[in-house]
C-alpha cells in the first residue's frame, strides 16, 4: 500500500474469512506469488481466525496487527476506505451489491489507480509511481 495501488479487493454481503482471501489471492496473484509479504490489518475476528492463520502461513504471507482502538497504525488503509466510502459508496443507494461491486471496479482501477492524483505521491497516480515516475515534471518530459 505504500504506492496507494489496491492490488487486491473483494465485496460481498458478508464478512467472512472467504472474502478476505479473495482479496489477498488477488493481491498475491497479481504480484506473482512472493514470499516474505506482510499483511497488516486490523483485529478482526476474520483477520485472527485459524482458517486465515493458515492461508496466510501457506503462502508465506506474515500477518501484522495493530493494536486495538489505534486506527492510526493503519492510518494509509483507513485513509482509503475513508476516501472510498466518500466518494463513491456514499454518493448514491445502491440497488444490490452487484452494483457495487461493479462500480467499485472502475472506481479502484480506473479512477484510484490511474487518474487520482495523490499529494503522498508527490501528485502522481498509484500507476504512474509505480512505473518509476517520481515528479509530474517527468511526465510531460
Amino acid at each position: 500500500m505504500h504506492l496507494r495501488r489496491v492490488i487486491g479487493w473483494a465485496i460481498d454481503t458478508h464478512m467472512r474469512v472467504e472474502l478476505v482471501e479473495r482479496a489477498l489471492f488477488t493481491a498475491l496473484g497479481c504480484r506473482g506469488f512472493p514470499e516474505d509479504v506482510i499483511f497488516l490489518s486490523d483485529q478482526g475476528p476474520v483477520y485472527t481466525s485459524r482458517a486465515f492463520r493458515r492461508t496466510c502461513k501457506r503462502y508465506h504471507v506474515r500477518q501484522s496487527m495493530g493494536r486495538t482502538g489505534v486506527c492510526w497504525e493503519n492510518a494509509v488503509a483507513e485513509s482509503y476506505f475513508s476516501t472510498y466510502k466518500k466518494e463513491l459508496v456514499h454518493t448514491r443507494p445502491w440497488k444490490d451489491v452487484n452494483g457495487v461491486r461493479q462500480h467499485s471496479f472502475e472506481w479502484v482501477e480506473y479512477y484510484y489507480c490511474r487518474k487520482r492524483r495523490h499529494s503522498s505521491l508527490g501528485y502522481l497516480t498509484p500507476v504512474e509511481y509505480e512505473l518509476g515516475y517520481r515528479s509530474v515534471h517527468e511526465l510531460a518530459a
